[in-house]
């Protein structure tokens, strides 16, 4: 295929199988095309922009050299697979990512054979890959398998228990990793590139077995001496020594935006009989897009902005974000408390930890891309008398539950969990959502979980986690703003498992736990209109239950509806467990629990995601007229 110099060429490319058309000194030019479909794409819709424009030439070259979908790629993560969605059959859908029906803003297996493994958590690439590696290899299958990994998902301990476990798979697997933020790789240039061409090229490789069939022969003690020689100048001059240990071939670094390195290495790599192979590849965030190159974070995550500009179109004015109101509170909290300090796991700014960073810099840890560590970090750390906030998402503290079971629970061990993103995120969808951790934390003995209602539930529910010696607990809060209540200015200790009634009733009693409780007393409004006295009580903790509460509010109404925004087997579960213990649900009264759906619910706006869950106002007014008729039905009955 041949074009001029004005042609756009990724107007001719659907597929992979397009770019491998092209001639080579072409692939320039579709790189500099895909670069500004991504950055008009992304100014529409937002998203990860920084992570997708570092890698366009890597997405170019790979595509270009290995034969995808046959060779299985898998990126880390997949907050950088933007470009490979643009060029694997979904350009024509990219400016709907992230939107309801739309494009996932990480790979998905359904939405592309070209997506061969979902992912949207950490350091998972090198594990899947070699699943697929070994797979082709026990099937006789040619394909191979090329994971693309950054070097902030190489702080994850998974990634290398991957690496150690790679040797079956040989030449089946190549590793590529992306070096775009740590600076873990010297200065790249031509020698580097020259050394990495050389040491990846069929005659030095070809040398290289031959060498080792020789030393072979060799007594045990000369042929160790020489492969430890060969190790040790390969290591002087390109580095690379950790994963020549962990048993891959190392090559590297070089540009990763330079297409003539980049394409001839990868081809080299393909056809090497060595392996598993690593290639390390320095490149920049937010490359080739002057706002994202010269931000701090480099344009991580964006909302919608002017592609001219690079001016993102944030909102501005509002109720604070819950996780500044945690940050805050937690730092007032600590400038008379030594003992104060924050733990969080490669999101600092998300969790607000950088805020309670800059006031005590002494306290606050971002540990990488390792939640497990975070956790029984926090325990040791609690285990010498400080008090420790383990700030994680719930999505990502999912990855850490044998060390809350283990190294925290079971030892009684007073660690705070300040869970954010709880609930459902909007635009991230099910890889995100913070829906399981009612679940897995109430079923814990010794664990204590409150869920804030408001931001002001949030101060105190910070302050009562301080005071809390006595054994681990948790809170959990929302993404993004909160409701408007005033913040207090001095917090409350909470008593631990007591909920509060804000609004008295006598006929139905709805039971919120979080922000729901907005919603709740919406329905209560609607209830009301027709008659149905309603009480409103906000319950603040899913263990311990407030028992004494739940009892009183049984004996007194005639439906009880709880709510939460967590999955089958929270608050829920605990309440019917409760009234089936102590014989509660006798004389007609109806228990209705609602909850999130047991599924996966994709990407959407939040209200939207909420509706779909039938989590607001009218869904609760449905459900207890549905248990009103119910019950009037089933009295009907029994006259008869």
């Amino acid at each position: 295929m041949t074009s001029g110099p004005e042609t756009p060429l990724l107007d001719t490319v659907d597929t992979p199988a397009d770019i491998r058309k092209l001639a080579p000194a072409q692939l320039r030019q579709l790189a500099g095309e895909l670069r500004t479909e991504m950055i008009d794409a992304v100014g529409s819709t937002g998203g990860h922009l920084g992570s997708g424009l570092g890698v366009v030439e890597l997405t170019v070259a790979i595509h270009y050299v290995f034969d995808t979908p046959e060779d299985r790629l898998v990126w880390d993560v997949g907050h950088q697979a933007y470009p490979h969605k643009i060029v694997t059959g979904r350009r024509d859908r990219i400016r709907t990512l992230r939107q309801g029906g739309g494009l996932s803003g990480f790979t998905k297996r359904s939405e592309s054979e070209y997506d061969p493994f979902g992912a949207a958590h950490s350091s998972t690439s090198i594990s899947a890959a070699l699943g697929f590696a070994i797979a082709n290899k026990l099937a006789g299958k040619p394909g191979k398998a090329i994971a693309v990994i950054g070097d902030g998902a190489m702080s994850a301990g998974m990634a290398y228990e991957a690496m150690n476990n790679a040797g079956a798979a040989g030449n089946r697997l190549i590793v590529i990793l992306n070096d775009n933020d740590m600076s873990i790789a010297p200065p790249v240039g031509g020698l580097s590139a020259y050394l990495a061409r050389l040491v990846s090229s069929p005659n030095y490789l070809g040398l290289r077995h031959f060498a080792k069939k020789a030393i072979q022969r060799l007594s045990r003690r000369a042929h160790n001496a020489a492969q430890k020689a060969e190790e040790f100048t390969r290591g002087m001059v390109t580095g690379g020594t950790l994963f020549e240990e962990l048993g891959f071939y190392y090559v590297g670094p070089i540009d990763g935006h330079n297409l003539d390195h980049l394409v001839p290495v990868l081809e080299n790599v393909r056809d090497a009989d060595e392996g598993p192979i690593l290639v390390h590849v320095v490149t920049q965030k937010g490359k080739g897009y002057a706002p994202a190159e010269n931000s701090a974070d480099k344009y991580h995550g964006v909302q919608k902005f002017d592609v001219i500009t690079g001016e993102q179109k944030k909102s501005t004015g509002g109720p604070p974000a819950y996780q500044n109101v945690f940050a805050e509170t937690l730092s007032k909290l600590a400038e008379t408390d030594p003992r104060i300090c924050a733990i969080t796991a490669a999101m600092p700014g998300g969790t607000g930890v950088d805020k309670f960073a800059q006031a005590h810099p002494d306290r606050a840890f971002d540990v990488g891309i390792a939640e497990q560590h975070a956790v029984t970090f926090a325990a040791g750390l609690a285990a010498q008398g400080m008090r420790p906030f383990c700030a994680i998402y719930s999505t990502f503290l999912q990855r850490a539950f044998d060390q809350v079971v283990h190294d925290v629970a079971i030892q009684n061990l007073p660690v705070r969990f300040a869970i954010d993103r709880a609930g459902l995120v909007g635009a991230d969808g099910a890889t995100h959502a913070g829906a399981f951790d009612i679940t897995y934390l109430a079923t814990l003995p010794n664990m204590v979980v409150m869920a804030a209602a408001d931001e002001a539930e949030l101060v105190h529910m910070t302050y009562t986690a301080v005071c809390h010696d006595e054994g681990p607990i948790a809170f959990r809060y929302p993404r993004g703003a909160g409701v408007g209540v005033p913040l207090p200015e001095v917090p409350e200790r909470l008593e631990i498992g007591k909920g509060r009634i804000v609004r008295q009733g006598s006929k139905i009693a709805l039971l919120s736990l979080g922000t729901r409780l907005a919603e709740a007393l919406k329905a209560a409004d609607r209830l009301e209109s027709r008659g149905l006295s309603t009480t409103v009580a906000d319950l603040r903790f899913a263990k311990p239950l407030d028992s004494e509460l739940i009892r009183r509010l049984m004996a007194t109404h005639e439906v009880v509806v709880t709510i939460e925004e967590g999955s089958i087997g929270g608050l829920g579960a605990h309440v019917l467990t409760l009234a089936s213990d102590e014989g509660l649900i006798d004389n007609g009264l109806k228990i209705r629990t609602m909850r999130l759906p047991d599924l996966f619910q994709d990407h959407d706006a939040p209200e939207k995601q909420y509706d779909a869950a039938r989590l607001n106002a009218p869904h609760i007014v449905e459900t207890v007229l549905a248990a009103l008729r119910h019950n009037s039905a089933g009295v009907e009955e029994a006259r008869a």
